[in-house]
């Protein structure tokens, strides 16, 4: 028997039962559905999750945060940044020391108070460093300032009044800076304790340049990134070690080998290079950190996730497989006399189970096609509803692009090549019966 022929015996068959027919293909896309959703689940987050690290770091970023050896921890030094910048596939080491005070700073009548970060800015140039206005600090002078740095600029008449301050926490707008920041001059005061008094060292700076706005939209940049040399200026000040003003006062400063930096960043050339240069770092022992190996772990956790929601929907499958199995029981015995008189005419027993295979495997492509265009379906409906739900229930609006539903091509490959195999095993013992039925008994309808 031609395959031709062989598909037009199944279709005439499966038309004479379309009811029972089609409420098995249905139950097998209810299973096919349920198991593409489920795991969706798992795809959906991990998408999102990943989409939200990769906007939210660079990359090719590398965190060096010290070296642990011999159950020592040691900061990087110099001699550090120079063996770092040498390492094969690196692009540019920033370096940044912090100010071991908070100085004031001034501007037009407007003061806050905000962290200062000495800054290397010709490496940070090097890393691509990116302004929403202006350039990067050329002179010893100059300044670069966050993104929400005048938004904390307050009018030093408002200053003691408690009403200036909204509910939030933040400057109300009628006292807070609003003029252009860029190409001002701020008034830099900083501290120190001497006699018991305090001594005060004012530092003009002129801003250059404003960083772009923080990808975290709860994150705000308020820092103020001064020079190399306005840090030396103040450890000359104070006479202390990054400008503490309570500290004991140095006198003998460190050789070039031996400074010491509170943040470096090692920039790799490009992603693919990201995880050569981060094992050669941790083989000289340098504590790391890069969304690289960050991506290792959560794609690691997510795998698992994803394996274990597959399995659960396996068994909806499997559920649904029984009505295929009772559907291919009643067409080997209501069709007893139909293979009677092929097996008259000669058929092989092998292209009988065939037929019978086929039918099972028709069944479950249908329910497996079926099924996954509900699952696109269910998928858009939980990804515009569930936030919507959230919402309402929890009174806070969820993260911009969160994704609770994903369904790639690859899931639905797996989907359907699991329907297929679950449902021709489900076929294959009535199909191997079919084949064992007696021709006298079958043309008499004694089966």
């Amino acid at each position: 028997m031609r395959w031709k022929d062989q598909f037009r015996f199944i279709r005439q068959n499966l038309k004479k039962n379309r009811v029972r027919t089609w409420m098995t293909i249905f139950a097998t896309a209810i299973g096919c559905a349920f198991l593409i959703v489920l795991a969706s689940v798992g795809y959906g987050l991990q998408k999102s999750i990943v989409k939200d690290a990769m906007e939210e770091q660079i990359v090719t970023q590398i965190n060096v945060h010290g070296i642990e050896r011999d159950e020592q921890f040691k900061p990087v030094t110099m001699k550090d940044i120079r063996y770092l910048e040498s390492v094969d596939g690196v692009r540019a080491v920033t370096r940044r020391n912090d100010l071991y005070q908070i100085p004031s700073f001034s501007v037009d009548g407007y003061r806050t108070e905000a962290s200062a970060i000495a800054t290397h800015f010709p490496s940070e140039k090097q890393s691509g460093l990116t302004l929403s206005e202006g350039r990067l600090p050329e002179k010893d002078n100059e300044v670069v300032v966050g993104y929400n740095f005048s938004s904390y600029l307050a009018s030093e008449k408002e200053l003691d009044q408690k009403d200036i301050y909204d509910e939030q926490g933040k400057i109300k707008a009628e006292y807070r800076y609003d003029s252009p920041l860029l190409g001002k001059t701020l008034a830099m005061t900083v501290d120190k304790e001497a006699e018991e008094k305090v001594e005060t060292h004012t530092i003009s700076l002129k801003v250059v340049g404003i960083l772009e706005k923080p990808t975290r939209e709860w994150f705000e940049d308020q820092n103020v990134y001064i020079t190399q040399a306005v840090l030396k200026d103040i450890e000359k000040f104070t006479g202390t070690y990054r400008g503490d003003p309570s500290a004991d006062a140095v006198k003998d400063g460190l050789n070039e080998d031996e400074q010491t930096f509170d943040q470096v960043k090692v920039y790799a050339t490009d992603l693919e290079s990201v995880t050569a240069v981060s094992n050669q770092l941790e083989e000289k022992d340098y504590a790391i950190y890069s969304v690289v190996s960050e991506m290792k772990q959560i794609n690691m956790f997510f795998t698992i996730a994803k394996a274990g929601l597959i399995l659960v929907g396996t068994i909806a499958v499997l559920i649904a497989s029984i009505g295929i199995y009772n559907t291919m029981t009643m067409a080997v015995t209501e069709r007893a006399p139909d293979i009677g008189i092929m097996k008259a005419i000669g058929a092989n027993p092998k292209t009988i189970k065939q037929i019978f295979l086929l039918e099972s495997g028709y069944i479950g492509l249908m329910g497996a096609a079926l099924g996954t265009g509900i699952a696109y379906v269910t998928s858009i409906l939980i990804n515009t509803g569930v936030p919507l739900i959230l919402s309402m229930a929890f009174e806070e609006e969820l993260p911009e692009g969160l994704q609770f539903s994903s369904i790639p091509p690859g899931l639905v490959a797996i989907s359907v090549a699991i329907c297929l195999i679950v449902t021709i095993l489900s076929g294959l013992r009535p199909a191997k019966r079919a084949t064992e039925i007696d021709v006298l008994q079958a043309m008499r309808r004694e089966i």
